[in-house]
């Protein structure tokens, strides 16, 4: 059972996390600086498929019965996110503290992810 100080800190963490990728999905879809830079990565013709990817993690990560598998597709999401920076000469320290975030969420919402030691 989580504490009420762990809840809160779980859907305020969530919440502001969730409201920064459905953002960054909203910009895939609409802002033409974004669709400029997924063909410049070649990846053109991904980019509403990584926006509706997004929405689904975003979603999934906010509600508490579904966080887990949201942790999961977000992981990949940003490790992917890292990856293109990565090899593009892009910084990407970003698309990293997001991904820590996420984790740091996850071991918040998620007590059985925490190892114990005896």
């Amino acid at each position: 059972m989580l504490s009420k100080n762990r809840k809160i800190a779980g859907w305020v963490l969530a919440g502001l996390i969730a409201a920064l990728l459905l953002f960054s999905a909203y910009g895939k879809f609409a802002m033409p600086e974004m669709a400029a830079n997924f063909e410049r990565w070649g990846l053109g013709h991904w980019r509403i498929i990584v926006a509706c990817g997004e929405i689904i993690a975003a979603l999934l990560f906010l509600f508490p019965r579904t966080n887990i598998f949201g942790v999961l597709l977000l992981s990949t999401h940003m490790g992917g996110a890292i990856v293109v920076h990565m090899s593009h000469g892009e910084p990407f320290i970003i698309q990293s503290v997001i991904l820590v975030l996420v984790w740091i969420t996850g071991f918040v919402r998620n007590p059985f992810m925490q190892a114990t030691v005896h």
